[in-house]
């Protein structure tokens, strides 16, 4: 059964309850977001030579949003962040799973993360994180044949549901902005 709702633009659209799907009934509810499918329709990925974690260290950290670069691996912003300040841990190295990775690329990626953070908590005020890495297409990763580590700050406050109900994500700062400030805290060595 669907229900007709209206967005905030007036538009009507079809909403499906999960309780009316096949099976036995649970007590989740489902936030169903199709515009993840580009993820998983959007066939093969690029390449090498179109890997923008490639591309991104050969540019300078401002065209790239990079805010760190280490030995191994350098830390950058999100381009299409779920929080303002969500950075992503890369090894240099085009590759794609964890386990592929050298013993020196994963200490590396856990030292830039742990350092994120602390810069994050320093320069936002940060309350908690989200980190985490999905591992291949099938696990949502976007970008799938480039390992890399997502580090999203959270604050107490910050859940909305704009991107479900308003295809909105409220982002209060620029990303060259954030760039900038989480650069300028980076502690150097």
């Amino acid at each position: 059964m669907t229900d007709r709702e209206r967005d905030i633009d007036g538009k009507e659209y079809d909403v499906e309850r999960s309780s009316d799907f096949a099976a036995i009934p649970d007590a989740f509810q489902r936030l169903w977001t199709p515009h993840r499918m580009v993820y998983i329709d959007g066939g093969p990925q690029a390449g090498k030579d179109a890997c923008p974690f490639c591309i991104a260290p050969t540019l300078s950290d401002e065209q790239a949003l990079i805010v760190a670069r280490g030995k191994h691996a350098f830390v950058l912003l999100n381009l299409f962040p779920y929080n303002s300040g969500h950075l992503l841990v890369c090894p240099y190295r085009h590759v794609a799973m964890y386990d592929e990775a050298t013993d020196d690329e994963v200490a590396e990626i856990a030292t830039l993360t742990q350092t994120a953070m602390r810069v994050l908590t320093e320069v936002s005020h940060t309350d908690g994180f989200n980190i985490g890495m999905n591992q291949g297409q099938v696990a949502g990763a976007g970008i799938a044949d480039h390992l890399h580590q997502h580090l999203v700050p959270r604050w107490a406050q910050d859940s909305n549901f704009f991107p479900i109900i308003a295809t909105t994500k409220a982002i209060p700062r620029l990303l060259g902005e954030v760039r900038d400030e989480v650069a300028a805290a980076w502690p150097r060595h």
